[in-house]
């Protein structure tokens, strides 16, 4: 590895970005998935920033307990603290607190990148919102309810509270609509919904931008995908679309799957 460490730095000559490393993950006999996933988030530079620097702001603190988000900020540390440009780094604490939290990664088949993904950010969003509830009522370190990409209101004496917007949500989370068109009497109808990720149809040859227009291309549901329509009162012929906001999404991660 040092003698192809040493043909990307060569490689890059100049152009090597300030400050960077390019460090590779060592493989745990089938933490492919988990290394991939590790690299692409580290060079989320946005997420990777806000992690160092929640993970220095807290590190010190005499009654934290280890978990996966200290683990992969202690990781990323390990990293940018290299004296070298490029080499190969174990990720074995990250690893074996993985496998002790959850046991669909404990055995030795290969796990799908993307799940590990949503597991991952989902993890660090409870992880957060524990710690924000400890300190705003130290009795209870319960996290406010949430949907499986994101927080949802909960009630509080009565009274609904905003959803604790984290800087993970900050860098990931986006805003899908789905909006619906009566062709008869125009009445259109739509939903927010919040999303850690989307499944594009990836064609070759294409940019994101172009899968995501594709995403959100108009359908029309007609014959037996009518919708009824409660102004018409009547099954009508609709048109659908998504629309995906990802204006104040910092950071996109990239999972392909090959079938």
């Amino acid at each position: 590895m040092g003698a192809a460490g040493s043909k990307l730095e060569k490689a890059l000559g100049d152009q090597f970005p300030e400050g960077e490393r390019y460090f590779g993950l060592e493989n745990f006999g089938n933490t492919c998935y988990c290394n991939s996933v590790l690299q692409a988030l580290y060079f989320c530079v946005p997420f990777r920033e806000q992690l160092l620097d929640y993970y220095s702001n807290n590190k010190n603190l005499g009654d934290a307990e280890e978990n996966l988000l200290t683990c992969l900020a202690d990781l990323f540390t390990q990293i940018r603290a290299q004296k070298k440009k490029t080499g190969v780094i174990a990720p074995k604490r990250f690893v074996q607190r993985l496998k002790k939290q959850n046991e669909l990664f404990r055995s030795y088949m290969h796990q799908d990148a993307h799940e590990f993904l949503n597991f991952l950010l989902n993890e660090l969003v409870d992880i957060l919102e524990k710690e924000e509830a400890a300190k705003s009522d130290p009795e209870s370190s319960s996290p406010s309810e949430k949907t499986a990409n994101g927080p949802t209101n909960g009630l509080a004496n009565g009274v609904r509270k905003e959803p604790l917007v984290t800087w993970v949500h900050k860098n990931f989370q986006g805003i899908l609509t789905n909006e619906t068109r009566c062709l008869r009497c125009e009445t259109v109808t739509a939903r927010d919904e919040t999303f850690f990720d989307l499944s594009l149809d990836i064609e070759q040859n294409s940019s994101i931008t172009s899968c995501l227009k594709n995403f959100s291309s108009t359908e029309t549901l007609n014959a037996e995908d009518k919708f009824f329509c409660d102004k018409c009162c009547r099954l009508v012929i609709y048109t659908y679309i998504c629309k995906s906001s990802v204006t104040d999404i910092s950071c996109i991660v990239v999972v392909l799957h090959y079938l």
